[in-house]
């Protein structure tokens, strides 16, 4: 709930700042922001992981009703401030920030500032007001436009108004996208800017997920959210002179240019979940130490995506029957380089790239725009139902082959090995590349270790499920007592309410599931847990010592979270 409802000396304090909040120290705001956090330390059902020193919560994210509360007090209790504050702003000049300086600020102790439109925001006095709760500083530090795009409730005339009020500068030209002067011998001197709020697993190469309490806000995760996994250095990839190359069919190789791409082939949509191989490996890695990236829950993502088919594409490069006979593999190479000049490769089973039900793109772009750089830009592969390993980003050669890709990503990495193996023992010739992944589900909300309000008696459990090889998730089951008993969740398939479901063996999306139930009594600590079974009828194991491996990698098993019942 608004925490305005508890804190009516910091309402008014916050009023008096409106109208001249440039003459209150900010030491004093944040103390009396820190005195309403702690005012009543059940005024936030989930106060999950709350932690004003990372910054959970980002502007805008509250309930159309509760905002709608808060934005009618505001105009019934200062009709002229918009136009006032949009007034001196026209007539003044405020400073200019780097995104640097502005970077800083992501704290109650360091202010609270975000970036519109080139514009530098101080909202650390709006804070403790703020309906969407915990969520106001995912934010903090970097741009709002991402929040805006997944919270579309707030991208209102009335709200822009209220915003402009907090205005404290403008954001230098030259960091309208984040950047840091880096040395021009760095090769990642040159990767795009990224979003503050993402969790950084690496920084060169770039590997970085969502927070879990913004991973399934949304059905469609915006492109500044989703995970984003590299293996090298971004490229820079100039569409004008952008060719994709076609090896391996009678008549040499072909090549496309990106306007090829789109104007010679039908352009088709696809929306499909993308998960790494080593989504939820930090906890395999707490029941045996594994090697690789510690991913949390959310190197998942889903998306919409468009481009050619791959099917249409080959079969204009010549391939036919005669091709079908002797080829097994289709080849990806992408324009991404080591120092060596080796590019990062991969490869899929024929039938799937050339299969009309395989869906297999050349993806030009995502979520209704060009693919950002991050993702792939200008062309990438998206191969649905597959590990996010063959999904090549910035492809630049394509060739069917009678063998597999000889790419060390292919034959030395990607792939399951026993429990018993380990890195004295392992055999890469031994097994095989993934390719499908197992069934799929997690907990996004509550967190691990949250704090749960008891004073309404019920508890609301969201997360993500999903499976590979287009097999569809048909249940997801939840447990509140450590699975002793079962619930069934509600399934969300689509953000379209009347969307038909997907053709069988055809399910490469995600589904969002929810299930609300009564506490079970009485009950200090809960232990929550999620397993999806898919079309198949194939369930996600029980524990990860049965499927442990020396990567990480496939970590599938029941996902559990612990969370403390408090007094309402």
């Amino acid at each position: 709930m608004l925490l305005l409802r508890r804190c009516h000396g910091l309402t008014r304090f916050g009023h008096v700042h409106i109208q001249s909040r440039h003459h209150l120290p900010p030491a004093v705001l944040s103390h009396a922001a820190r005195l309403c956090s702690t005012h009543d330390n059940t005024s936030h059902r989930h106060l999950s992981g709350f932690s004003w020193k990372h910054g959970l919560a980002g502007l805008l994210a509250g309930a159309g009703a509760v905002i709608a509360f808060g934005l009618h007090r505001h105009e019934a209790e200062h009709p002229a401030a918009a136009a006032a504050a949009q007034t001196a702003e026209s007539s003044s000049s405020l400073p200019v920030f780097g995104q640097e300086e502005v970077s800083k600020h992501r704290s109650l102790s360091e202010g609270v500032w975000v970036t519109f439109r080139g514009g530098v925001y101080d909202i650390t006095d709006f804070v403790a007001m703020h309906p969407g709760g915990e969520k106001i500083l995912l934010a903090a530090g970097g741009a709002l436009e991402p929040f805006w795009a997944l919270y579309a409730v707030h991208n209102q005339e009335h709200v822009l108004e209220i915003l402009s009020e907090y205005k404290v500068g403008e954001l230098c030209a030259e960091d309208l996208k984040k950047q840091e002067p880096a040395e021009s011998s760095d090769p990642y001197s040159t990767d795009p800017d990224r979003h503050p709020v993402l969790r950084v697993n690496s920084l060169k190469p770039f590997n970085a997920e969502p927070p879990p309490e913004i991973l399934t806000d949304s059905y469609i995760t915006p492109s500044a959210f989703f995970f984003k996994r590299n293996h090298l250095p971004v490229p820079q990839v100039d569409p004008a002179s952008y060719q994709l190359q076609v090896e391996g069919l009678p008549g040499g190789a072909v090549t496309f240019s990106l306007e090829d791409l789109k104007t010679r082939f039908p352009k088709h949509d696809v929306t499909a979940t993308v998960q790494c191989a080593g989504n939820r490996r930090s906890e395999m890695d707490r029941e045996k130490q594994v090697k690789g990236l510690s991913w949390g829950i959310s190197a998942i993502s889903n998306a919409k995506w468009s481009g050619a088919r791959l099917r249409d594409v080959l079969l204009a490069a010549g391939f036919g029957p005669d091709v079908a006979q002797w080829a097994r593999h289709v080849h990806f190479e992408g324009l991404d380089k080591d120092v060596t000049g080796a590019a990062y490769g991969a490869s899929i089973p024929l039938n799937k790239a050339v299969s009309e039900e395989g869906d297999v793109l050349l993806a030009y772009e995502m979520n209704g725009e060009k693919i950002p750089p991050d993702h792939g830009f200008p062309v990438r592969v998206v191969v649905p139902g597959v590990v996010g390993a063959r999904s090549v980003k910035w492809v630049g050669k394509i060739a069917v082959s009678a063998e597999e890709s000889s790419s060390h990503w292919q034959q030395y990495d990607y792939k399951g090995f026993p429990p018993g193996t380990d890195w004295n023992t392992v055999d890469y010739k031994s097994a095989p590349a993934i390719q499908e992944l197992p069934v799929q589900s997690a907990i996004t909300s509550p967190a691990d270790g949250a704090l749960i309000d008891s004073s309404d008696g019920f508890l609301t459990v969201k997360g993500y499920a999903w499976s590979g090889g287009g097999r569809e998730v048909v249940r997801v089951d939840v447990s509140l007592d450590g699975g002793q008993t079962w619930q069934v969740a509600k399934l969300r398939s689509s953000d379209e309410a009347h969307e038909a479901p997907p053709p069988p063996g055809r399910a490469w999306a995600w589904k969002l599931w929810e299930l609300t139930a009564p506490l079970p009594p009485p009950a200090q600590e809960l232990e929550i847990i999620c397993k999806a079974v898919d079309s198949s009828y194939n369930v996600q194991p029980e524990t990860f010592p049965p499927i442990w491996n020396l990567r990480g990698l496939l970590s599938n098993a029941w996902h559990r979270v612990t969370v403390k019942i408090i007094e309402g």
